[in-house]
């Protein structure tokens, strides 16, 4: 091998460890940032646009609400994981997360977390209105700040941190109509009531990496799961009326009005299963069911959506105050 070879060789070798780096580096950084599961946030957030849009939409206001929600939630886990680097090192599913492996310092994860969160605001301020901006703030103040510390104090952590997950169609309807109406408050009702049996499904799974980490989950508490059983029956058969309500409201037709019933009485069902087995693989096949419910119920309701101003009439007033649009 001649010295220009070996040379273009070890070129080589540098270049394909730089990229391999580069390449871990992004995914560490994705892990922070939980781009894959943000993802679903950003799509709630513009569901919650086109349900509040007219015939057309204002595709400048759409991108800064989809952008400036991805950038909030990246923050929020970026926090998260901040305040739980210690637990997160004791659970087996999460001990090879970036900051309980050592791959990124907490600082690093700082910054990301206040930079993602600044830039997030502004795109939400500039690009849509005060409302949506305020709205998105402070679901990132619940999720890093109550949420997260509640986690390691009470069962009731669930219940706040389903409320995270309401917000966001209501960030889009508020960017889309400037205020609030009842289609956005049931849209939003549905996203909280289906994280309970979503969430108590995945700590039943993980009830002992949960344990580890020193967190209080209703499923760790109630070791017969009883109380776990009911409580995942009784939120799912609230998603059964819920769904009915958005084509009663006049936001959806009967398309969406049939497929939401149906899809939520599977949840029932399997949460039914949940409660009579009371065991591991009941329910991850509620867990599994309630990640393929969402994103049906909602590409439905976006083909069946009947546009805002189609069906809104001037008896039906905004139950918040408008805010006008920058």
């Amino acid at each position: 091998m001649t010295v220009a070879t070996q040379g273009a060789v070890e070129m080589e070798n540098a270049e394909a460890e730089a990229s391999t780096a580069a390449g871990s580096i992004f995914r560490d950084i994705s892990t922070l940032l939980k781009l894959r599961l943000t993802g679903m946030v950003v799509i709630t957030a513009l569901v919650g646009y086109i349900l509040g849009s007219g015939k057309t939409v204002d595709w400048l206001a759409f991108i800064a609400l989809g952008l400036g929600t991805w950038l909030l939630a990246g923050s929020a886990s970026a926090l998260n994981q901040w305040w739980e680097i210690g637990p997160d090192a004791r659970m087996q599913r999460t001990r090879n997360r970036p900051l309980p492996a050592a791959r990124l310092a907490r600082s690093t994860a700082m910054l990301l977390a206040l930079f993602t969160g600044a830039f997030g605001t502004i795109c939400l301020l500039l690009g849509t209105n005060l409302l949506t901006c305020s709205l998105g703030v402070a679901n990132l103040i619940i999720y890093a700040f109550i949420y997260t510390p509640l986690k390691r104090r009470t069962t009731l952590n669930t219940v706040v941190g389903a409320i995270c997950g309401g917000v966001p169609p209501l960030m889009g309807f508020a960017a889309a109509s400037g205020g609030l109406t009842t289609a956005a408050y049931l849209l939003a009702a549905i996203l909280f009531i289906w994280q309970i049996p979503h969430f108590l499904a995945l700590a039943w799974m993980y009830k002992d990496d949960y344990a580890n980490a020193g967190f209080k989950m209703l499923p760790i508490i109630d070791r017969q799961g009883t109380t776990t059983g009911n409580m995942a029956v009784l939120y799912s058969l609230l998603l059964v009326p819920l769904a009915a309500g958005v084509s009663i409201e006049g936001s959806a037709g009967a398309v969406f009005l049939i497929t939401g019933v149906l899809l939520s009485a599977g949840l029932v069902y399997l949460s039914v299963r949940l409660r009579m087995k009371r065991d591991r693989p009941a329910a991850r096949r509620l867990f599994l069911a309630s990640v393929i419910y969402l994103p049906l119920l909602l590409i439905v309701l976006v083909a069946d959506r009947v546009p805002y101003h189609a069906h809104a009439t001037s008896a039906r007033r905004p139950l918040v105050v408008n805010v006008s649009r920058y």
